[in-house]
């Protein structure tokens, strides 16, 4: 277990202390589970009426907060309380798990593979023929990499991930527990002969840089040429990503969402949870679409779209609260 002192944490944080604590903080923890031990975070004025009955010792805030800590007890004041909260959860961050040998003996390694210094395999791991692995990755047990993929250095790839054959992951990417990168997409045709007709998937997919894919999700690879996911994007579980789709910068899709093929996101982009958007569109810059969200044309950049079939967020506010009125009429 971890001990800090308040002094300690901000020493991190750069922030500014307001009241004192002569307590060990030992963790982070939500206001209404904190122990007298532990510290919190307020990140939004409707939280601070919890404060009262917390028992932490300590809080991460906002400037703008408009009460006291009380006796024995800090706050420190932040610009983001959100952005500071993570810097809290890496200093308590427990280690990973271990690797007693870089290489498992278990792992099998293709001869014509490429592994970078410092690079670990766990247990049971496939590493195809002609595969690249940079400098510093973490591959974790029962991880399958197919021919000719390149893995980027600092990259960690989590129990049960297929990477499969020609992907290009980047440098510090995430792949966590069962990703799948480059299946095949989703490509049938009618056939009076055979019914359906599976049309080759003979692409791949190209990850960029900090890039992270949840649990359980896919990205399919492209018909012809590459699915593309730009620097920066955040994947949650369980979301689909079909073929020959290309997502700009830091684009973000919550779980359970969904890209038909050749869907183009723009930089920016927040797709919320169950959300689906239809094949061929292209959703722009800084766009928004709404959780549960059905998207079946294109959207402006910097908009914000609700609803199913997707419209304006306004447009659709209007009309939940004239359906809400009807039903009550």
């Amino acid at each position: 277990m971890k001990n800090l002192t308040i002094q300690d944490i901000n020493a991190v944080l750069n922030g500014i202390l307001v009241g004192k604590t002569n307590q060990s903080i030992t963790a982070p923890e939500q206001l209404e589970l904190a122990s007298e031990t532990e510290i919190s975070f307020i990140g939004n004025k409707k939280y601070e009426k919890f404060w009262a009955t917390s028992k932490a010792c300590a809080a991460i805030v906002n400037e703008d907060i408009t009460i006291e800590p009380g006796e024995n007890r800090c706050f420190i004041k932040v610009k983001n309380a959100d952005l500071a909260m993570s810097q809290v959860l890496e200093l308590f961050a427990p280690e990973p798990p271990q690797f007693d040998e870089l290489i498992h003996q278990t792992a099998t390694i293709h001869k014509s593979a490429k592994i970078g210094i410092g690079t670990k395999i766990g247990a049971g791991c496939y590493i195809g023929p002609n595969v690249e692995i940079g400098e510093n990755a973490t591959i974790y047990p029962n991880v399958t990499i197919l021919d000719e993929s390149k893995i980027g250095k600092n990259t960690i790839i989590w129990s049960g991930a297929v990477v499969r054959e020609r992907c290009i992951i980047g440098n510090n990417c995430i792949l966590h527990p069962n990703a799948t990168i480059g299946a095949d997409g989703f490509g049938f045709r009618p056939c009076p002969e055979k019914g359906l007709v599976k049309i080759p998937q003979i692409g791949n997919v190209v990850l960029g840089n900090y890039v992270e894919i949840g649990a359980n999700s896919s990205v399919d690879r492209g018909k012809f040429s590459s699915t593309v996911l730009g620097d920066g994007c955040k994947i949650d579980n369980l979301v689909q990503i079909g073929h020959n789709s290309k997502l700009g910068k830091f684009c973000i899709m919550a779980g359970n969402s969904g890209l038909a093929g050749s869907v183009t996101l723009g930089n920016g982009v927040i797709i919320g949870g169950s959300a689906s958007i239809k094949d061929h569109l292209t959703i722009g810059d800084g766009a928004i679409v709404g959780a549960g969200s059905g998207v079946a044309a294109d959207v402006p950049a910097g908009k914000t779209v609700l609803g199913y079939p997707a419209v304006d967020a306004r447009t659709a506010l209007k009309q939940w609260a004239i359906l809400k009125r009807m039903a009550t009429e």
